[in-house]
């Protein structure tokens, strides 16, 4: 094992970022997902994926969204760690895309999160 490098306030905060995102995309989706379709039935439900997901059991259910936060995780590191290898002067560019890139995916969750609440509160879409 090498020497630790110390860790810079931006990645503290990236990664903060980082687990609130994956929080709302996954956990708050599926649980509000599966109350959605307790509410008005798996016929209802527009991505295919899941409604194929939501065929099978919990153990498969759970073992994908567990294998997605696995997968984005690593990615996530991988542009942490991209962040730490670019030059000075490319540095700064490549974080505000980084969040950028979180930006959008947090907003996609949180738009996520508030259709399914429609459909469980006003039985239907937003969509």
């Amino acid at each position: 094992m090498g020497p630790s490098r110390p860790i810079s306030p931006w990645i503290r905060e990236f990664w903060g970022w980082t687990g609130a995102t994956l929080f709302v995309l996954i956990t708050l989706d599926l649980l509000t997902t599966i109350y959605a379709v307790a509410v008005v039935g798996i016929e209802h439900e527009s991505n295919p994926v899941m409604a194929w997901l939501l065929s099978r059991s919990l153990v498969v259910l759970v073992g994908v969204h567990l294998l997605a936060v696995v997968l984005l995780a690593v990615l996530f590191y991988g542009l942490a760690e991209l962040v730490r290898e670019t030059p000075e002067p490319y540095r700064r560019g490549l974080k505000r895309a980084i969040e950028a890139f979180l930006g959008i995916l947090l907003a996609i969750g949180l738009f996520v999160f508030a259709n399914n609440l429609a459909v469980i509160v006003h039985g239907r879409s937003l969509l």
